[in-house]
């Protein structure tokens, strides 16, 4: 766990209200900015025993227990099947996306039972919260409204809008920016990445997303190639390599692609593939533009049920049968 340069503001204001802790936070923001380490990070200060000026000391029992995944007065709660890495969302097809109800009823019951740490306190982390379903939500919600004695709740959302009012207004909302530009590239050029400007703006700003970009950049590599070919796509093949990156993720993908694909049809710069325009220009010479316009809006229609484990590869092989529509042969 680690704060970065950008989060250091945040990190002192809450350091200051520590003592006056609200029992739910709510970290929210776009993906890749690094709620998820904040939070581990702020869990740990606080089942710290020997915490010094806010920051865990690394040494003491409760630090090791932590660590190794096993102090008894801290829960995390994330989907099933879901990579831990928050900026690494690859889900396939088929595995849970959603916090069950019983998993928040464990939880209730764990809670029900003594805790174990020095200072009294348990944490509950909860990520991404976006995750609960309509039953595990309104499970999750009797507890806020009745908390426990000293429990503190940290709930880490990509997509604020997706929860239930009602639990928006029992947290104290923390907003987790974008670090500012120059900060993010200075920071992504001391990962050694190459070409963070660039890289970073492809990711609206979220420097860990750059970072995870990394170790997909081949696939994804693969996917524009394809796209490139315009009407002869081979669907069956690139929705092959869509599914790799998670439902989410590959509809983002596109979406992305066809905003510059206009873009060149226009001719005008590039927003996120800086490196490819000379194969979007000439792929723009093809488009019909109300056909790539009915693509763009069942994306959004599939960006609605992206997270429905049933039938994704299929899903995506239609969409691209739309998308090679766009293109004259």
């Amino acid at each position: 766990m680690k704060i970065y340069p950008w989060q250091q503001p945040i990190w002192q204001r809450i350091h200051q209200q520590k003592d006056r802790l609200s029992h739910a936070l709510l970290l929210h923001g776009r993906a890749g900015v690094g709620k998820l380490d904040f939070a581990q990070h702020l869990s740990q200060s606080l089942l710290c025993a020997t915490p010094k000026n806010g920051e865990a000391c690394d040494v003491c029992p409760q630090c090791t227990w932590f660590k190794e995944g096993a102090h008894p007065d801290f829960k995390y709660i994330t989907p099933e099947d879901i990579d831990a890495a928050e900026d690494a969302p690859k889900k396939k097809t088929g595995k849970k996306t959603q916090i069950s109800v019983d998993q928040i009823r464990q939880l209730i019951q764990m809670l029900s039972l003594t805790n174990h740490g020095v200072s009294s306190l348990r944490v509950v982390l909860i990520h991404p919260a976006e995750a609960l379903n309509t039953a595990s939500a309104n499970a999750l919600l009797k507890v806020l409204e009745e908390p426990p004695n000293n429990t503190i709740f940290i709930l880490v959302t990509h997509q604020i809008h997706r929860l239930l009012p009602t639990i928006l207004s029992r947290c104290q909302s923390i907003a987790m920016p974008i670090p500012e530009r120059n900060v993010a590239i200075e920071w992504l050029a001391g990962q050694k990445v190459a070409n963070a400007a660039d890289l970073l703006d492809y990711h609206g700003g979220a420097p860990l997303a750059v970072l995870q970009m990394q170790a997909d950049f081949s696939a994804q590599s693969n996917v524009f190639q394809q796209l490139a070919k315009g009407a002869k796509l081979d669907s069956a093949v690139c929705a092959g390599l869509l599914i790799e990156q998670g439902m989410e993720h590959a509809i983002t993908l596109l979406q992305k692609w066809v905003f510059d694909l206009q873009l060149a049809l226009h001719q005008l710069p590039h927003h996120y593939h800086m490196q490819l325009g000379k194969p979007l220009q000439a792929l723009a010479k093809s488009v019909n533009l109300g056909v790539l316009l009915e693509f763009q809006r069942q994306l959004v229609q599939a960006k609605q049920t992206a997270n429905h484990p049933l039938s994704q590869e299929l899903q995506l092989e239609n969409l691209l049968l739309q998308y090679k529509k766009a293109f004259k042969h």
